[in-house]
């Protein structure tokens, strides 16, 4: 795995960082161009197996979330992770706090990384919350919000590590909006390796008759119906 801080800023770069904040407001979801080849994509898949790098795995069968697994890494996150994230970070920043003027909610996120994930620490959310998911035939990950505390940032992204079609089949990215006063919408997205999905971590904008409200959104994994399914999940807070 070779992404450098510098090389991870420019694949981010490469995204219509405009076009993607509108799509992000109309849908709760939206693509990124590459941020991974597929070989980083394959080494980083084959960290699964070194548990050394993990504090804690979760089997979704066991808790009832749906059936499959998936590991938080400690905070000696490997480098292209590291990179990854810290290269989103800037990114999705201004997205989180036009959201939030737009709900008149605080937005407490500083320019730096690292300054919020202080302030996540200090307030006692001081587990890493970078995940690293698998699943195979017949596993899926039921609807809900990556929420871990007080403090939340409220964009996260998703990076697929095996391509759809060859690798597996079925695993598609599930988002369910709750309409109040409507019957719920939902929607599947087919992750390409390599790229991300930043989507929403509890809800978005929704502009009303009487000016903006936040429409309230969970995600999933549909059951995947041959092969396996890795990704990587950026989180920009820290678990309590």
């Amino acid at each position: 795995m070779t992404l450098t801080p510098d090389g991870a800023r420019r694949r981010v770069a490469a995204t219509d960082w405009a076009a993607l904040a509108d799509e992000l407001d109309a849908h709760g979801s939206a693509p990124t161009a590459p941020l991974l080849t597929p070989a980083e994509c394959r080494d980083l898949a084959a960290l699964y197996d070194e548990p050394e790098l993990f504090r804690t795995t979760v089997d979704l069968a066991r808790h009832r979330f749906g059936s499959g697994e998936y590991r938080y890494f400690t905070h000696d996150l490997p480098a292209p992770v590291a990179a990854l994230r810290a290269a989103l970070y800037p990114r999705l920043l201004p997205v989180a706090r036009d959201w939030a003027a737009r709900l008149d909610r605080p937005a407490p996120w500083p320019d730096d990384l690292d300054a919020w994930l202080a302030r996540c620490h200090a307030a006692g959310q001081d587990r890493s919350a970078q995940i690293l998911l698998r699943y195979g035939p017949g596993d899926w990950n039921a609807l809900h919000r990556d929420v871990f505390g007080e403090l939340v940032f409220p964009l996260q992204v998703v990076v697929a590590l095996d391509e759809y079609g060859s690798d597996y089949t079925g695993g598609e990215f599930l988002m369910v909006e709750q309409r109040p006063r409507a019957q719920s919408r939902g929607s599947a997205t087919v992750l390409r390796q390599g790229h991300g999905l930043v989507f929403t971590t509890r809800d978005h904008p929704v502009r009303t008759r009487r000016g903006w409200s936040a429409g309230a959104m969970r995600h999933g994994v549909s059951t995947v119906r041959s092969g396996h399914r890795r990704t990587l999940g950026l989180v920009f807070h820290d678990a309590a």
